[in-house]
């Protein structure tokens, strides 16, 4: 195994882990974002209120998007195992 094969899985890997977590945050931290608008406008400073959105939005995200990450986890998973002779051998 060398080094640049090494090096492109690691790429690989930590692209896929990117992408997982950028497609969960970035829509939990839009809502946020309103939600914290939306409490600075009205001086409404109720904890539940900024909370309860994030959490439906990110399992709603999860639902819809889960298919989608879940296949690029499982090709990976797929392509490491596939290759595993040649990486050993």
């Amino acid at each position: 195994m060398t080094a640049d094969v090494v090096s492109d899985l690691m790429r690989e890997g930590l692209f896929i882990a990117m992408v997982l977590v950028s497609v969960i945050i970035i829509p939990s931290l839009v809502v946020g974002l309103i939600v914290a608008v939306f409490q600075a406008a009205t001086q409404i400073n109720e904890q539940t209120l900024s909370f309860l959105p994030r959490l439906l939005v990110t399992l709603m995200t999860l639902v819809i998007m889960g298919p989608w990450l879940g296949g690029l986890v499982h090709d990976f998973a797929i392509k490491l195992i596939v290759d595993m002779p040649t990486f050993l051998g």
